[in-house]
């Protein structure tokens, strides 16, 4: 696929050549003959898809409105289908009715005339009350939004803590602690960090709304109080008479009063329609979005003029909602930030817990007891050690930083990640979506046989086969020229004219895969040129998913072209001014629409009942070889017989009538569509991490299924393949699996039906308990012949049964699931882009994994030293009178700078080998925290250097002439003791508890780095595939770190810190080489007994 195809068939087109869509019978049951491939030829390279950092609003307007229209019309049928949808635009526009009413109707209603337009007064009146003609400013909340920068998550605590602590240095400090005043300052610091990285976080590049003003035209011409004028656009009011020219950019949304024969809009920018389509005065569609007697706002005129009443301006415009829903902000939160939400509730309703127990402890007992030993400032600031201990202030910096790392990540393997909120989204995928065509295929078609008649040929065939009939003179049979004609002219493809010196098969054609590989089947037969130098165009109809078929309407230029264009009888009679209407489209479609085929011969003969039977057998043969089926057929036109000319707008309409009757279908084709190489392996792979592959596609179902065992998508024989027969229509108990887990995740795949292939008049029919079983029991599924309507709805109804789906595509039919162009787009919240092939899917998922599991490692780190050890001081000094033998100052110093980068190193852990052998993480279910993850950091880790901390500092201090026994439970300084010297010594005992708690954390780091693999295994060093450079930095920045607040004077006289015996510094290593063993041991346990008690422990 070609950049520029990609780029094109991303924008949303309603009206779009799509390949998908083009052949197969609807209602074949999927197991009706063994499918196979036959002449698969040729591969294509895999072009990068570039992509842009800055809002398009031309691709994502698109999408919203093709959604919206899609909605609009599920709400009309809302009835018959049971359709559930919610209330907003889709409904508001369901209930206007401007284009079903009559143009004399819409006036009167508006208060206006159509040759007076509005008065002054009328008009003052509509801008009180309807305001500017501009689109809505984007609800930014901006004072709740910087409120949530500085107070969302810890922000809060941190601010009030430092309040307190203020309070505790003055008034309340007798004297005032310059300890404190420095805690105090660094936790406000800590406080304005974190909104600054929270700001960052939340910073998007998308400004759609900004865009938008400038797709408004400045000014228009109107008519008021009988006068023309020229008026600037905002301020247009309803009821408005506009004049509407060529070139004119439509300022409001208009209903056309009066409309030019030639009078045409390009909708592109709302729809990514490439045809202009004609305007009218009368409704054409029930479906407001859809209607040609409407003009949208922010659309084209590009041919003709017209009058019309506006009807709607501002926020009130279809632009102007449709731009409010692109650029609404989306609600709730995504899964990474319910759980960290979920953790720092945790950690909020320990603290607070700890701290209520600090106070009555004071205020029962030590104020009564031991006034002397802890004073109200103390206790202040105790509470603030507690809060500082449980926090841990490094988190959001970190978990920021790790988003940020991932995406990066994700972009370096062609995965552009465009929202960092919802990166990790991508590991709770269960099932994707994936369109065929250009996805899971090559989108390099090749035409590789041909039927004229009843008569099949292979496509190198059709030429020989061509020279030898005109070899035979005036006897010679035209039938291959008339498929020629038809499918070289009834073609929206183009040769790039640069290239026309090159072989067919290298030549740059400018259209779709499915024209291409028939423009060039017609260019191998004979030059398209001396095609179009005998025939004209005079109307065309591009393919749309609903018709699925293409018009084009000829008009002969030259004698010679009848010859070979049409049947020899019909040459004879067709007079100039005769039209030849040409189509080529799905044969379930046109078949039944011919009344005649040409036999090889050329001559039309009637299609009876054996020979629909054979044109049947033949399309179906083709199918199960996973070929595309397209029917080309055409249908002489007599002037006489032609009621209005091709510049008029009635003219689609009488085309679209001659074309239900009376077809002579020329031929039919087979086209091959290989699947990319990689696709087996990536399926294989995505199978393995439990997640279900399903495909969605327009294509007929032989050929959906064929092309999904090629795939791999399907892996059960024919006979095994059921279709929607086999969903009971009845409520099965069975048939609902809790949380969204797919068969595989259950253990009993094997009793459950796994493939199954269902198509688009199927899912019609569907109630809840057949979507339920669609959805829970079968492992591989097929959606064949499906629309754009059935594509969102069936992501939809998968989602809603407890899923994270992944919808992927590159094509217009793909985009209302998709919601942004060529996206794996996750309907939790996710966007991304994948930048190159289908593979790239893999690393997306991989990365998705790796961030929650880092993210997990991340809070496993930082918990045992900069929570668990960090309280254990606070609590032993209120509740068994011994000093706090780690300051609060150097407990903010672990949270903040010695652990943050080192945790944030984490997020650059390469993914474990096991990350793609288990199943996705169930929202909801797997949790970032729970009570493994703690007994793991608190009751094992954080244990074993609380319990090293502790030794080590009171060793220090028993070693220096402070026995331990007399500080147990003393509530005072010890008896026999120089004050200054105890002062003096507990600062170096509580500097060491630091040192201890920082070297430790190095061998803490090396531990989490893997949660089953030995770091034999997954090293950290002299393995591509595992290395992790940024650990040692990391460490060496902790290094630097306790050295800056130990060793320089200045500071340990304000900040109480002091230099550490150089023993201290060795010793943990010791101790931390010991915790890193048992941690080995643990693991080792884990692999070699995977359902032992350790592995049932395991976080």
């Amino acid at each position: 696929m070609d950049e520029k195809t990609t780029v094109v068939s991303t924008q949303g087109q309603g009206v779009r050549w799509r390949l998908e869509d083009l052949e197969g019978q609807q209602g074949q049951p999927a197991n009706t003959r063994p499918l196979k491939r036959t002449h698969s030829r040729g591969s294509m390279s895999i072009h990068s898809v570039r992509s842009n950092s800055g809002v398009d609003p031309a691709a994502a307007l698109p999408i919203q409105y093709r959604t919206v229209s899609i909605d609009i019309d599920d709400y009309k049928r809302k009835t018959e289908l049971e359709q559930k949808v919610q209330k907003g635009t889709p409904a508001d526009l369901a209930d206007l009715e401007w284009h079903t009413i009559s143009s004399e109707e819409a006036i009167r209603r508006l208060s206006t005339s159509s040759n007076q337009g509005l008065s002054q007064d009328q008009i003052k009146r509509r801008n009180e009350e309807f305001g500017k003609n501009m689109p809505p400013p984007a609800e930014s909340h901006r004072a709740k939004q910087i409120f949530g920068y500085f107070f969302k998550g810890f922000g809060g605590i941190l601010f009030i803590g430092a309040i307190l602590v203020f309070i505790a240095w003055r008034p309340l400090g007798k004297p005032p602690a310059p300890a404190n005043l420095a805690l105090a300052i660094v936790l406000i610091v800590v406080f304005l960090l974190q909104a600054g990285f929270n700001m960052w976080q939340d910073w998007s590049s998308a400004r759609v709304m900004a865009s938008i003003k400038n797709m408004i035209p400045e000014e228009c011409m109107v008519i008021r109080d009988g006068v023309q004028a020229s008026l600037m656009a905002a301020d247009l009011v309803p009821g408005d008479i506009l004049l509407i020219k060529a070139g004119n950019k439509i300022p409001a949304d208009v209903r056309f009063t009066e409309v030019s024969s030639d009078a045409k809009f390009d909708r592109s920018i709302l729809t990514g329609e490439s045809v202009p389509l004609s305007a009218t005065v009368d409704a054409t569609d029930k479906n407001y979005l859809e209607t040609k007697n409407i003009g949208l706002q922010g659309t084209h005129c590009s041919s003709g003029t017209c009058t019309g009443v506006v009807v709607a301006t501002g926020s009130r415009t279809v632009f102007g909602r449709i731009a409010k829903l692109t650029n609404e902000p989306k609600k709730g939160l995504t899964p990474i930030e319910r759980e960290v939400l979920n953790f720092v509730l945790l950690i909020c309703a320990i603290m607070f817990t700890v701290i209520v127990l600090v106070v009555v402890l004071w205020a029962a007992w030590l104020r009564r007891e031991y006034p002397d030993w802890i004073s109200v400032s103390n206790l202040i600031i105790s509470c603030v050690s507690v809060a500082v201990a449980f926090i841990p202030e490094g988190l959001p910096i970190a978990t920021t930083a790790s988003l940020t790392i991932a995406a990066n990540m994700m972009k370096k393997n062609k995965v552009l990640c465009k929202s960092l909120k919802t990166v990790e989204t991508l590991g709770t995928v269960s099932v994707i979506c994936s369109d065929k065509t250009g996805t899971l295929t090559e989108n390099k078609m090749v035409v590789t046989d041909c039927a004229i008649g009843l008569q099949i040929m292979e496509a190198d065939r059709a030429r020989d086969t061509l020279v030898s009939e005109r070899a035979k003179g005036s006897q010679a049979s035209n039938a291959v020229d008339q498929l020629r004609t038809i499918a070289g002219l009834c073609n929206a493809g183009e040769f790039d004219a640069t290239t026309l010196h090159l072989p067919i098969a290298s030549r740059k054609v400018h259209g779709d895969a499915t024209d291409q590989a028939i423009l060039r089947f017609a260019e191998h037969l004979g030059p398209i040129s001396e095609l179009k130098r005998c025939w004209a165009t005079k109307f065309n109809l591009a393919f749309n998913s609903k018709n699925k078929f293409m018009i084009r309407v000829l008009g002969s230029t030259n004698p010679e072209g009848l010859t070979t264009g049409l049947p020899n009888g019909t040459a004879s009679i067709f007079e100039p001014g005769d039209m030849l209407l040409t189509m080529k489209g799905a044969p379930e479609i046109l078949l039944q629409r011919c009344t005649n085929y040409t036999s090889s011969s050329g001559v039309p003969t009637p299609i009876n009942s054996s020979a629909r039977a054979a044109i049947e057998q033949i399309k179906n043969d083709w199918s199960s070889q996973g070929r595309r089926v397209l029917l080309l057929a055409h249908k002489a036109i007599s002037k006489t017989s032609l009621k209005s000319s091709p510049s008029s707008s009635a003219f689609e309409n009488e085309m679209l009538e001659q074309a239900k009757t009376g077809l002579t279908l020329v031929g039919l084709v087979a086209i091959i569509d290989p699947p990319r190489p990689e696709i087996p392996e990536v399926v294989k792979i995505l199978r393995g991490a439990g997640i279900r592959m399903f495909m969605v596609t327009g294509d007929f179902a032989l050929t959906a299924q064929a092309i999904a065992r090629e795939c791999g998508i399907i892996t059960n024989p024919d006979h095994a393949v059921a279709n929607v027969s086999a969903l009971s229509r009845d409520t099965i108990e069975k048939a609902s699996i809790k949380g969204g887990v797919a068969p595989s995740e259950t253990g009993d795949e094997d009793e459950l039906p796994k493939s199954i292939v269902v198509t688009g008049p199927d899912l019609i029919t569907l109630n809840d308990a057949q979507w339920q079983q669609l959805v829970n029991d079968y492992r591989e599924v097929v959606f064949a012949r499906t629309t754009p309507e059935q594509k969102l709805r069936i992501v939809r109804e998968i989602q809603s049964r407890g899923h994270v789906v992944g919808m992927t595509g590159d094509g217009v039919n793909d985009a209302p699931a998709r919601f942004a162009r060529r996206i794996l787009a996750l309907l939790l919240a996710a966007d991304m882009v994948l930048l190159e092939s289908f593979s790239s899917i893999v690393e997306a998922v991989r990365f998705g994994r790796v961030l929650f599991d880092n993210l997990k490692k991340t809070i496993a780190y930082l918990l045992p030293a900069g929570s668990f050890s960090e309280f254990w001081p606070v609590m032993t000094n209120v509740a068994f009178g011994m000093p706090q033998i780690l300051s609060s100052f150097l407990m903010i110093v672990i949270c903040c700078l010695t652990d943050c980068l080192a945790a944030t190193a984490l997020a650059y852990e390469a993914p474990e080998a096991d990350v793609l052998t288990r199943p996705p993480r169930r929202v909801g279910v797997d949790r970032l925290v729970d009570w493994k993850f703690i007994l793991q950091t608190y009751g094992f880790i954080g244990m074993l250097e609380t319990f090293t901390s502790f030794t080590m500092s009171y060793w220090y201090l028993e070693r220096n002439g402070v026995p331990f026994t007399k500080i147990w439970f003393a509530f005072r300084n010890p008896d026999g003791v120089d004050a200054d010297y105890y002062m003096q010594k507990l600062n170096e005992a509580s500097s060491i508890y630091f040192v201890t708690l920082v070297v430790i954390q190095w061998f803490n780091l090396l531990a989490v780095r893997t949660r089953r693999l030995s770091i034999f295994q997954h090293p950290p060093l002299f393995n591509k595939e595992t290395q992790n450079f940024y650990l040692f930095p990391a460490m060496l920045f902790a290094l630097v770190m306790a050295f800056f607040w130990l060793y320089i004077p200045q500071l340990q006289t304000v900040l109480g810190t002091a230099e550490v015996p150089v023993e201290h510094w060795f010793l943990p290593m010791a101790l931390g080489l010991g915790i890193l063993l048992l941690d080995e041991a643990r693991k080792y346990c884990l692999r070699r007994w995977p359902k032992g008690i350790a592995a049932r422990l395991a976080w």
